[in-house]
């Protein structure tokens, strides 16, 4: 007796669809699940004959062999329980040959026959649809998160005992209506623009940033307000998309860490790992990888506040997913890809004690133990920053309210982002290319064209701060997403010179290079 049900495995966060074939021969009583199967699928076999036991079904006393085809790709996880229980169940002639054919069937199951959610069903929706399968079965608690995906039927079930009555056709399951929240909020932000007291400079920073997908150093010190215009950044960010929603619901669902009330991540997430976390866990990775802080921050914001105090070695690894925007992981017998499209926002002070350039404060430091603390962060690593901010101490005046006139509000800026990632959507609609940040050379040399005066301004910049050639491209990068807030066509002389001003990190207020002087303050 031979049956077959399809289900799917998860490769990072791609699912992959797998043949459940199940064999009962006469024989001495054995369970074996063969296709490289890791612990959580082979101890499926305890469950799934408590389960069928407890809901009410004859369990087959014969020789079992499950196969999990392709033989050669890994399987973990829970999500076969079910599949493997209908398999089982069809086989033995309690589920009609052939009633679950053109479904991808997952779920955990409970020794009661409970069906229990598993994490990566988007992926898999996802992976039916494209495949062109009728409909999923997938647990009762992951029904509105399959339904997120278009073109498919969705069937939600509590229990194995309710999937056998529906494919015996006693037992009949209303399809999952289609998500009706596909349209991506703005989301609350705690911190709004206009409750920053002075930074202005700064705060034009993150313009640019959120603009133009610039990774951007803030560099102050303590109390300056850094972490609070972190805070603030996603107030200005434009909204995701419906394709951006699925893909970073997607990284979270694989990761299991989807909401159940929110199948469909709307807003731009924010992560701020700790700086004693690993490289595994900033990148992604361990013995069952999974997706890292970097690729959960996919189309949103990474935040690393006290960047210094990470390890030098976590801090490395990142070099190059900002470069490539994906995770590559490589182990013996796995290799995963993990999106990795993030905005990098650091903070660090500028010396151990954090009061090097504060003007009322005296700072404790040795040259020695300051230059120590700047060399944590590498240099291949400081150049993939487009943006280097100073963020001074603010003045009495400034937190008094003497000088706090008129501050734009979030919704204000956010209007001028909105407008410039609008221009770039339409200069890169036939590229892969979404954001300024994201050129490449072939594209830098399309789109950054310069006149004879800014390319004399870039040539002595060049000469003068050391730019690499990396620099260099960032720097026309940043002038591109200038002009592109300002609303023009090209790319002029101003536009240039604000954006060679942000590749000085530790300059002081009093040493503003000579091309600072057209730049608006």
């Amino acid at each position: 007796m031979l049956a077959r049900v399809f289900s799917s495995a998860l490769v990072g966060v791609e699912a992959r669809v797998v043949d459940v074939e199940v064999d009962i021969a006469r024989g001495l009583p054995a369970f074996t699940t063969v296709g490289l199967a890791e612990t959580a699928v082979r101890e499926s076999r305890e469950r799934v004959k408590a389960a069928v036991t407890n809901s009410g079904f004859q369990f087959p006393r014969d020789r079992i062999t499950v196969n999990l085809a392709p033989a050669d790709m890994r399987k973990e996880g829970t999500g076969f329980d079910l599949p493997v229980a209908l398999g089982v169940l069809t086989a033995t002639g309690m589920v009609p040959q052939g009633a679950a054919s053109g479904f991808l069937i997952c779920g955990e199951l409970a020794l009661d026959g409970r069906v229990k959610p598993v994490r990566g069903v988007l992926a898999m929706a996802m992976e039916a649809g494209r495949r062109g399968m009728n409909a999923v079965m997938v647990p009762r608690d992951n029904g509105v998160e399959a339904s997120v995906v278009r073109g498919i039927r969705v069937f939600a079930v509590g229990s194995l005992s309710e999937a056998v009555g529906f494919f015996k056709g006693i037992h009949p399951l209303v399809p999952e209506p289609p998500f009706d929240g596909l349209e991506p909020g703005a989301g609350s932000c705690p911190v709004d623009f206009s409750d920053i007291v002075g930074q202005h400079h700064a705060k034009r920073a993150l313009e640019i940033a959120a603009a133009g997908r610039h990774n951007l150093l803030m560099n102050g010190p303590p109390g300056s307000g850094k972490t609070m215009l972190a805070r603030a950044l996603p107030s200005i960010l434009p909204t995701l998309s419906f394709d951006e929603a699925l893909e970073t619901t997607r990284v979270h669902s694989a990761a299991g860490l989807l909401d159940r009330s929110t199948p469909l991540v709307t807003i731009r997430p924010v992560r701020s790992p700790h700086h004693t976390i690993s490289d595994a866990g900033l990148i992604g990775g361990g013995q069952n990888p999974m997706p890292g802080e970097v690729s959960l921050a996919h189309n949103g914001v990474l935040f690393l506040d006290e960047l210094p105090e990470f390890k030098k070695r976590v801090l490395d690894v990142l070099r190059q997913p900002l470069e490539d925007g994906d995770v590559h992981i490589a182990r013996a017998r796995i290799k995963v890809t993990y999106p990795s499209d993030t905005l990098l926002v650091c903070a660090m002070n500028p010396c151990p004690c954090g009061y090097a350039t504060h003007p009322g404060r005296e700072c404790r430091c040795s040259s020695v133990q300051v230059e120590r603390y700047q060399e944590r962060i590498s240099g291949p690593l400081l150049d993939r920053i487009d943006l280097h901010v100073e963020v001074p101490a603010v003045s009495f005046d400034e937190l008094s309210g003497r000088k706090q006139a008129g501050a734009e509000p979030s919704a204000a800026v956010r209007a001028r982002v909105v407008a410039a990632v609008a221009r770039q959507s339409h200069r890169f609609k036939d590229l892969s290319v979404r954001f300024n940040g994201q050129m490449g050379s072939r594209e830098v040399r399309a789109f950054c064209q310069v006149g004879p005066d800014s390319r004399d301004l870039l040539e002595a910049a060049v000469k003068r701060l050391g730019l690499s050639a990396r620099a260099w491209m960032r720097c026309l990068k940043m002038a591109r997403t200038i002009a592109d807030l300002e609303g023009a066509d090209a790319i002029d002389t101003p536009h240039v010179a604000e954006a060679i001003q942000y590749r000085e990190i530790f300059s002081r207020a009093d040493e503003r290079e000579p091309w600072e002087a057209t730049c608006p303050s």
